[in-house]
């Protein structure tokens, strides 16, 4: 499952019309599509842990549609 790397769902809705920000994690290809629909989540942001990779859990996932590499829809 990608990484979304938006503090909230709302932040992420807010960048609608502008590129994904993400971190890929699969081991097994590429996951982002610059056409098509996506299931990804976050990695908690904590004061006493900013570097993305002390983050542990998840605190959103969302269903993000990319059309032309650019946010079209988020759910």
């Amino acid at each position: 499952m990608m990484i979304l790397n938006y503090k909230s769902k709302k932040e992420l809705k807010a960048n609608i019309g502008k590129a994904l920000d993400y971190t890929e994690t699969s081991l097994f290809g590429e996951e982002y599509l610059a056409n098509g629909t996506f299931t990804g989540c976050n990695r908690p942001y904590s004061p006493e842990y900013p570097k993305f990779n002390q983050r542990k859990g998840r605190e959103y996932f969302a269903s993000v549609t990319i059309i032309n590499d650019l946010i079209t829809k988020v759910n």
